[in-house]
């Protein structure tokens, strides 16, 4: 979560909100890709730190299926990214901070365990919570 945090920075940095992701190997030692939200510098609505890191393992994978894998991200996985989740058959999701207002993986929503899917991943929730809730909070008080 600490990488994840690193990149949320970055992307504060950039103008976006601080979303950062971190996809990992299924041995869970090896990052295979980070991403942080890019929608301000791109331009693309779909450029969220989940979508990023996702797109960018499965490219240093050589193929888009993730089984094994675990994604870390500091803020619960909107419907969007929740389904990129469920589609790229990442075995793991960590978050930190909820999203009550738009969270697809236990609070508003929760896409990644529907049971009609074809897959569903464990789903860990409230890894450094506070502090990745408090580095969202500061960046929206300062707007």
């Amino acid at each position: 979560m600490r990488l994840a945090l690193d990149a949320a920075g970055a992307a504060a940095r950039g103008g976006d909100v601080p979303v950062g992701a971190v996809v990992l190997s299924p041995d869970g030692t090896t990052v295979l890709a980070t991403g942080h939200n890019e929608r301000e510098a791109t331009g693309d609505p779909t450029a969220h730190a989940e979508v990023l890191a996702i797109r960018r393992a499965a490219a240093h994978l050589g193929e888009w299926r993730l089984s094994g894998c675990t994604l870390v991200v500091t803020l619960e996985p909107c419907t969007m990214c929740a389904g990129a989740l469920v589609q790229s058959r990442v075995d793991r999701v960590v978050y930190g901070a909820r999203d009550e207002k738009a969270g697809a993986a236990g609070s508003l929503f929760d896409v990644v365990r529907d049971r009609r899917l074809n897959h569903r991943p464990e789903v860990i929730e409230g890894v450094l919570a506070e502090e990745c809730a408090h580095v969202l909070t500061e960046f929206f008080r300062g707007r």
